[in-house]
């Protein structure tokens, strides 16, 4: 082997080892079985193999999901994830909780209230009310109310506030602004936008609420229960409560205040600008007893004034009482339904100064209907004496009237015309008895409005009705009875006897015969059906009010005198005889003979 051979063999085993020991591969992993207590330990080249692969995996995990957000929320996927928070504003009234997921109301329960099944009054809540804020970022519309802010509280003075906050890249944020106030049924609401408008740009706000069944009487909750607004332009108008089916409104002008009413409580969106446009909508299932109705509000709120500054709104929730709706916002009383005029004056006027006096030191509600009812009728009582007097001379009268009758047979215009010649001589007038019950027939309507919307009367029982706010039950049916119900009240039955037997004491000083005599009856009648699932206090009143005009009628007939009345009408027809007549008993003659004429020309044959 000469010394290049021996160089050669050394540099390769040089490089073989080098090879084995750099180079070489790991043994296989053995399959022998460690026992569950084993321990195993791994070098450290091996856990900084794993630890590299795991931040690898969870930084391509994460990079893909940061994508995903973007591409769903864009500018504002910095609130796609986070915690959700819940935090309440409270007073001696409400309780309102709200959530940091969407920096909304979550749930809203009234503290002075009950339902009728006594469990606490829950307005709304997260699954019976869903709020939408709909943000058009490039076509994509963002749901702000999905997002999730960050919280912080503060106080003004005796005023709690909760601030929750969104902040975004390049300097834009958003913020949900609640504050409320002591002994205070309504929720200021301030929404920011900052960097984030737009030319021409609106928000579109969505309000969902499936109504919570939350009264004993489900069909009049429903007939009671719609959406109503305030226009910019200072008109108040609503959907229709009564209708069955849906109910659909656009409204494209200005709004000022949107508010779902229910029968007993209000919950309202009132907008210190005015919202630009709005459609509202109300619907039910017959069959669905969980609900009252379906009530969606969608609004659109220029992204100009967020951005300003001008963002400011606030949330009613509360009874649906008068005198607290008056104070909230212009015309926001009308949500409490009193009626078409002369019955809302009444009611508003009248009737509800004169239900705050008395109940200011009376707590029984029975009593105070009753009191109600002498007050009313001693301030009528002239108007029941004229046409109590009035049926007491057209009964002196009918004698004569039955003559003038068999006179003329089915002549009815020539009889008339004699008719009105006996009156006038008289001295009477067959208008002067319906006249004053005319006058008294808008408060007797009033009252029909006035007590299905008294919230005072609400959970408040007399005698054996256990809540005159709803019908009083003595008896539950095993079928039901169209147009009546399932139900006997007795309010009901006593005012129907009552009103059967007030019309035949009226017909015993009253001239009308024949047919008409009979129709009277069918009045009463009908009440029984309408008024059986109308409140206690409603049937109650029209009960004590047949009564107390019983004595008013007792007293008065000791008052009139039929023989007095006779020699009145006697004299009367002496100084009249000769009495020219007046303009326009000449004109009514004259237009009665000119009708008798054209009934007696023969038809001309076709």
């Amino acid at each position: 082997m000469d010394r290049n051979q021996a160089t050669g063999l050394i540099l390769i085993a040089l490089l073989l080892m080098g090879y084995f020991y750099f180079f070489a591969p790991e043994p296989k992993p053995s399959n022998e079985q460690f026992p569950s207590d084993s321990l195993v330990v791994k070098g450290p080249a091996e856990n900084e193999e794993v630890e590299s692969d795991t931040v690898s995996t969870i930084e391509e995990s994460d990079s893909l999901t940061n994508l995903k957000y973007q591409q769903q929320y864009g500018v504002f996927a910095a609130g796609a994830t986070g915690s959700d928070k819940t935090f309440t504003l409270e007073n001696e009234n409400i309780k309102v909780d709200l959530s940091s997921q969407g920096g909304k109301i979550s749930q809203v329960e009234l503290k002075n209230f009950e339902t009728y099944y006594h469990k606490p009054l829950i307005l709304l809540d997260e699954e019976s009310n869903n709020f939408s804020l709909l943000y058009n970022d490039n076509g994509r519309n963002i749901n702000l109310n999905k997002l999730y802010y960050t919280p912080s509280t503060s106080s003004n003075g005796d005023t709690t506030v909760i601030t929750y906050s969104l902040n975004l890249a390049g300097g834009k944020s958003m913020k949900h602004i609640y504050s409320l106030g002591p002994d205070s049924y309504q929720v200021k609401y301030q929404l920011e936008l900052k960097g984030l408008s737009q030319q021409n740009g609106q928000l579109t706000y969505i309000w969902n609420d499936d109504l919570k069944t939350q009264e004993k009487d489900l069909k009049l909750s429903r007939t009671n229960t719609t959406i109503n607004y305030y226009l910019g332009s200072e008109d108040f108008d609503g959907l229709s409560a009564t209708s069955s089916g849906t109910q659909t409104e656009e409204l494209q002008e200005p709004v000022k205040w949107i508010a779902i009413k229910q029968r007993f409580f209000v919950s309202g969106l009132i907008a210190e600008n005015n919202f630009s446009t709005a459609k509202l909508q109300t619907s039910y299932t017959e069959q669905d007893t969980s609900k009252v109705k379906n009530a969606t509000v969608t609004t659109t709120i220029p992204i100009a004034d967020l951005e300003s500054g001008k963002g400011n709104f606030s949330y009613y929730f509360g009874p649906n009482d008068f005198h607290i709706l008056k104070d909230i916002t212009p015309d926001f009383e009308s949500n409490l339904y009193l009626g078409w005029p002369p019955m809302k004056w009444i009611n508003r006027f009248v009737i509800i100064p004169l239900f705050d006096l008395l109940s200011s030191f009376i707590s029984n509600y029975g009593i105070i209907i009753i009191i109600m009812v002498l007050l009313i009728k001693l301030v009528l009582s002239p108007l029941s004496y004229k046409s109590y007097l009035s049926m007491a001379k057209m009964k002196v009268l009918k004698p004569e009237l039955d003559e003038i009758k068999e006179k003329h047979g089915d002549d009815m215009t020539k009889a008339q015309q004699e008719q009105m010649k006996l009156y006038s001589k008289v001295g009477v007038s067959p208008l002067s008895g319906c006249i004053p019950m005319l006058l008294q027939m808008p408060i007797l309507f009033a009252m029909f409005t006035f007590f299905p919307q008294s919230i005072e009367l609400r959970g408040k029982s007399f005698l054996w009705a256990e809540d005159l706010s709803t019908y009083d039950s003595i008896f539950h049916l095993p079928f039901e009875i169209p147009f009546y119900g399932d139900h006997v009240s007795l309010f009901v039955l006593l005012m129907t006897m009552s009103t059967i037997l007030y019309t035949w004491s009226n017909q015993q000083v009253s001239s009308v015969q024949g047919p008409m005599k009979s129709v009277s009856y069918f009045m009463p009648i009908i009440f029984l059906f309408v008024l059986n699932s109308y409140p206690a206090a409603l049937s109650f009143y029209y009960f004590v009010s047949n009564l107390v005009t019983f004595a008013q009628q007792a007293i008065i007939r000791k008052f009139v005198d039929e023989d007095k009345i006779r020699v009145i009408m006697d004299e009367n027809k002496k100084r009249n005889s000769n009495k020219k007549k007046s303009k326009f008993k000449l004109r009514l003659e004259e237009a009665m003979k000119a009708s008798q004429q054209q009934q007696q020309k023969p038809k001309k044959k076709k």
